[in-house]
């Protein structure tokens, strides 16, 4: 049985918006796409944040206006990121040990291809097929 991929898990196309992006911008794109995160690009679409659910609620938490404060003030940055090519079991101890739920996934030349969650990859390690005999 072959390994699965990243490239065969991540989801595609991820969400992004610049740093100067309000959090109001982004709490209603992430709403309306029903996910949890979005990238943060820079030129040429290079990953350079990323901003989270968890982030929205610090904003409110800090009593700041959402249309007043940018995702870049509260983005975690920089940002771990991970290639399409790696295998999924490697990438998930990878996400265990570095506390991270979410992984922009860039090509050869850092540009943003997709998003890689802890969903993703429970979704695709509970889709793979059993090997024969097993329960």
């Amino acid at each position: 049985m072959t390994e699965t991929l990243v490239k065969e898990a991540m989801t595609t196309p991820m969400l992004t918006l610049d740093a100067e992006a309000t959090v109001d911008e982004a709490s209603r794109g992430m709403l309306e796409a029903g996910i949890k995160s979005l990238v943060v690009v820079g030129e040429a679409c290079r990953p350079e944040g990323i901003f989270t659910s968890t982030d929205v609620l610090q904003v409110a938490a800090d009593g700041r206006p959402t249309d007043e404060a940018t995702i870049g003030e509260y983005m975690t940055s920089p940002v771990k990121t991970v290639d399409p090519d790696t295998s999924l079991s490697s990438v998930g101890r990878r996400m265990v040990e570095e506390e991270v739920s979410h992984l922009p996934v860039t090509d050869a030349d850092g540009n943003g291809v997709g998003i890689l969650t802890t969903t993703d990859v429970t979704e695709a390690l509970s889709a793979a097929e059993l090997p024969a005999g097993s329960t």
